[in-house]
């Protein structure tokens, strides 16, 4: 490696600021005289620590800016120690220290540095006192060991503690280092557990990888000595089944699962269900088999389920294993008057949110489909006198939401939810998995038959198209597996009541649909979460809620993190997608009882009544149409999208002449409509209220300025009528004739793109540098095009 470069300042200003990373910082680092920094191992350039948010415009599935840091340095593998921003030598020393900060900040790196290529400004993120800010020279950046020195002299870690924060991630060779905020977890409660501290509460989104989080802090633990006996606790089979064979793998024959009530104590690791170890009798306890010290470490997955409570299951397991550190992860930290998480574990020491992960890319956003129906919004009081489908008087009340699929059935009501369902599946995919969450068992059942019913063709090609997945039924619960399996065809829409709410990995999971009353933002949380995993293998980026019970509403709880991209609400002949959609795909009780078998069985919600009504003959029709969207910070518009989109251009352009002006200094039109669309302008909704066919440009003057649209065709016969090709060869006159023609299908941004010169018919006149030749080069074709698109919006000005 090169030592570093010697330029004259006037020298140095001409350069790029990857020019000043290559000649003047790397070599800083890593280079001859340079601090010490191994470049293959301690060095990242350039790195993308997020995906880029998922963003969600009409019929199209974008990735937003990711997040890149120009250096992040580890003292050792996936333990990051510093940031450093770079910038050009035109800019100051200290020109990128708030970026610098701010990815210090989300990377939860002591150390911040930025430069110019003359010299380093670091900021000291552990120091209380002193100096915090500082300038170095080029040459004297400090060594690895320098910042890990001073770092654990901030932390007060002595070196047997160091030892333990230092220990090994586990690598299978892939060179795949896990997330950033796993990261930022794992390192974290490794750290305070060599320091001693012996209760961890992480909080992680679902989806966000918290299984493979504690693996880590597992193995790096066990690894160091520190831990040597640790019991990994869960409650659903399938959690402690997916996690033996997938994440935990590693641990071998060290490992093993508790199962038939048997305690074998050889092993170091032991996954086991609470419900196999505990029971209501003293000889069903069998966790007391083991002495109260015989563990060093307990990992409590899921937390938050019902388990929260002082006579928990885990907590009366954690409580006779005292002596030993617990960690607790939870995706919904649970805090009522009555139930605490933080109470037994304290305060997380990281939170990673759904808003965040969704924010960052790795969690998929969603659309919300609600749809009213007329029995629950006016609720519905049987006739003096009449009788149920079994003969039954029905008791004379009004009924509501709240009784329906318990103590009252409306069978068409049923059918309905079935048919606005499978309408929605037919007009997107009738292949994407779709989970439908029930009231109970017997709703899930009938669920079940109606959408059997709904969709025959594909019920009778196979009988798996339509599964009932609840814990009372085996054959159900046999198709889980297949269920989560993205490369399963079947089964493919999965009705359920409770089984499926938490810890099922559905990856592909396109639809959810809510036909229950949810009242408890944990178990609305945990829902959610079945649909946020993103699979860019199988297209999956976003999904879609569908929601009969206005169980969303707890989208407006001051408690939940993470705000849809769109919420539409159909009118009762309006198709169950939103309409920017059509024909494309891009208070419950807190827990289920358990049998004792390890098993978890939904029986539903509240206290089956004595009397069920099953009635079959009141009709039941969708009822409302409402449409809603959220702006770009993620809040929801409350106005109409007009009044909003008119108030967003007004914020940009203050007139119509100051629009025009803009527009025509404009060398890409579709630059100002992509400003717009992220100041919160939504084009493609807007086109679908106004009409289709209209200039985007017409939509802005038309609902922000009051003008007339003119649809893109009549622009097109606008220019024609002209005739200002007049001075082209026949050749290149034709060219733009196409062009307009594109213009008039397809809109402005298609004709900006030289792309467009691939497509038919353009592509009949040659390839690109051929139809460019026809124009005398580059720069004749854009004076053409430039030529063509003031002709178009001629008039507008």
């Amino acid at each position: 490696m090169s030592s570093i470069s010697t330029f004259t300042p006037g020298a140095k200003k001409h350069l790029t600021e990857t020019d000043i990373r290559s000649k003047f910082i790397t070599p800083a680092l890593s280079g001859t005289g340079g601090a010490g920094w191994n470049l293959m191992t301690q060095i990242q350039e350039e790195k993308y620590f997020t995906k880029g948010r998922v963003i969600v415009r009409g019929k199209t599935v974008q990735r937003g800016e990711a997040k890149k840091a120009d250096y992040i340095l580890y003292y050792k593998p996936n333990l990051p120690i510093a940031v450093i921003e770079a910038k050009d030598n035109n800019h100051s020393v200290g020109a990128g220290m708030q970026q610098a900060l701010e990815y210090a900040e989300i990377l939860d790196v002591p150390f911040a540095y930025s430069t110019n290529g003359d010299a380093f400004l670091e900021h000291d993120r552990t120091a209380v006192g002193g100096t915090v800010t500082r300038e170095i020279p080029l040459d004297q950046f400090p060594s690895p060991e320098a910042l890990w020195t001073r770092y654990c002299a901030a932390k007060n870690l002595t070196p047997p503690q160091a030892a333990v924060a230092t220990q090994d991630y586990y690598d299978d060779g892939s060179r795949k280092s896990p997330r950033y905020y796993q990261l930022v977890a794992v390192n974290r409660a490794v750290e305070a557990i060599a320091r001693g501290e012996n209760r961890i509460l992480l909080v992680m989104a679902t989806g966000t990888g918290k299984t493979y989080t504690a693996f880590q802090i597992i193995w790096r633990l066990w690894k160091a000595g520190t831990k040597k006996r640790i019991l990994f606790l869960v409650d659903r089979n399938i959690l402690a089944d997916q996690t033996k064979t997938n994440d935990f793998k590693p641990f071998g024959q060290a490992m093993t699962k508790i199962t038939n009530r048997t305690v074998d104590k050889a092993f170091e690791i032991y996954l086991c269900l609470y419900q196999a170890v505990t029971g209501t009798a003293e000889d069903q306890n069998i966790y007391k088999q083991f002495s109260p010290d015989f563990f060093d470490l307990i990992v409590v997955d899921e937390c938050h389920r019902g388990s929260a409570a002082d006579d928990a299951a885990w907590r009366q397991v954690l409580e006779y294993f005292t002596t030993a550190t617990q960690i607790g992860l939870t995706a919904t930290p649970k805090e009522t008057k009555e139930v605490s998480n933080s109470e037994y574990f304290g305060e997380p020491i990281y939170t990673y949110s759904l808003r965040q992960g969704i924010a960052d890319g790795f969690l998929a956003p969603y659309k919300v489909v609600r749809i009213g129906l007329d029995k629950d919004l006016d609720g519905w009081r049987p006739e003096d006198g009449q009788i149920d489908k079994h003969g039954q008087l029905i008791e004379d009340r009004e009924y509501n939401d709240s009784d329906y699929d318990k103590n009252l059935i409306l069978e068409k009501r049923t059918e309905t939810v079935a048919a606005k369902v499978t309408e929605f599946l037919r007009a997107t995919n009738r292949f994407a998995k779709t989970i439908v969450f029930c009231e109970n068992i017997d709703h899930a059942e009938r669920m079940r038959q109606a959408m059997v019913n709904a969709n025959p063709d594909l019920a009778a090609a196979n009988s798996k198209y339509v599964m009932r997945i609840t814990g009372d039924n085996e054959e159900g619960k046999a198709q889980l597996d297949n269920f989560i399996d993205p490369e399963a065809t079947y089964p493919v829409v999965a009705c359920t009541s409770r089984l499926m709410s938490t810890g099922v990995d559905a990856q592909t999971c396109h639809l959810i649909v809510l036909d229950k009353r949810i009242g408890s933002m944990t178990e609305f949380k945990q829902i959610i979460g079945r649909g946020t995993r993103i699979n860019e293998d199988y297209n999956k980026f976003f999904f879609t809620i569908m929601d009969f019970r206005r169980a969303t509403a707890l989208f407006a709880d001051p408690s939940f993190d993470g705000d849809p991209v769109q919420i539409y609400e159909p009118g009762p002949d309006d198709p169950p997608i939103p309409p920017d959609d059509n024909g494309t795909t891009p208070t419950v009780a807190e827990d289920p009882p358990d049998y004792g078998d390890g098993s978890i069985i939904d029986t539903g919600t509240g206290t089956t009544p004595a009397t069920k009504y099953y009635v079959h003959d009141v009709p039941v029709s969708v009822a409302m149409e409402r449409v809603q969207y959220l702006d770009e910070n993620g809040k929801l518009i409350t106005e109409s999208l007009t009044d909003y989109s008119r108030k967003a251009v007004l914020k940009n352009y203050a007139s119509l002449d100051a629009f025009l002006a803009s527009w025509k200094a404009a060398d890409r039109k579709q630059a100002i409509l992509e400003e717009l669309a992220s100041q919160g302008v939504f084009l493609d909704e807007l086109a679908e209220q106004v009409g289709q066919g209209f200039d985007p440009f017409d939509l802005v003057c038309h609902i922000a300025f009051d003008r007339p649209p003119l649809t893109r065709r009549e622009r097109a016969d606008g220019v024609r009528k002209r005739d200002i090709f007049g001075k082209y060869e026949t050749k290149a006159r034709t060219v733009l004739e196409a062009l307009l023609d594109k213009y008039a299908d397809a809109g402005i941004a298609s004709v900006e793109s030289l792309e467009i010169l691939k497509v038919d018919p353009l592509r009949a006149f040659g390839t690109p540098v051929e139809i460019i030749n026809l124009f005398g080069g580059k720069p004749g074709y854009l004076a053409a095009l430039h030529e063509l698109e003031t002709a178009l919006y001629q008039e507008a000005a």
